[in-house]
């Protein structure tokens, strides 16, 4: 896999969340050479600029919000876009959601995807996916 897309929302900030633990995972596949996304829908404007600013490799390569894009999640065309601007094949990313009809929408896009539910579970599945080290369990 080459590329790392990331619902923000539930996977990242908010209830049910580690960011600390998958920004970690998020930095050692970008290290790999791993091109990284967040994919949100978000509708934008001056509010959302914080989540602009996760991208440029603060934290990943490239943000898309719906609101900046005209497109949102589970539209197959977002995750298409997504894989777009990472330079990638769909097939070669894999997206990671809370809810599952976005993940069906980028299944339908080509995609591999994990359906966030616990961030242990879904940190296991991304070592295994991205053939990283095993964590520590935590």
């Amino acid at each position: 896999m080459d590329g790392l897309v990331l619902d923000c929302g539930g996977v990242l900030v908010g209830p049910g969340s580690d960011g600390e633990g998958l920004g970690a995972i998020i930095a050692e596949v970008r290290s790999l050479g791993v091109r990284t996304a967040v994919l949100s829908n978000d509708p934008g404007g001056p509010g959302a600029d914080w989540l602009r600013g996760l991208g440029g490799g603060r934290l990943v390569d490239e943000v898309l919000l719906s609101g900046d894009v005209g497109l949102e999640k589970p539209d197959p065309r977002i995750y298409r876009l997504a894989a777009r601007r990472l330079g990638l094949a769909e097939s070669d990313c894999v997206f990671v959601d809370d809810l599952a009809v976005n993940v069906r929408g980028a299944v339908a896009a080509g995609m591999v995807a994990v359906h966030h539910v616990a961030p242990a579970r879904t940190a296991e599945e991304l070592r295994v996916l991205f053939d990283l080290a095993p964590g520590d369990g935590n």
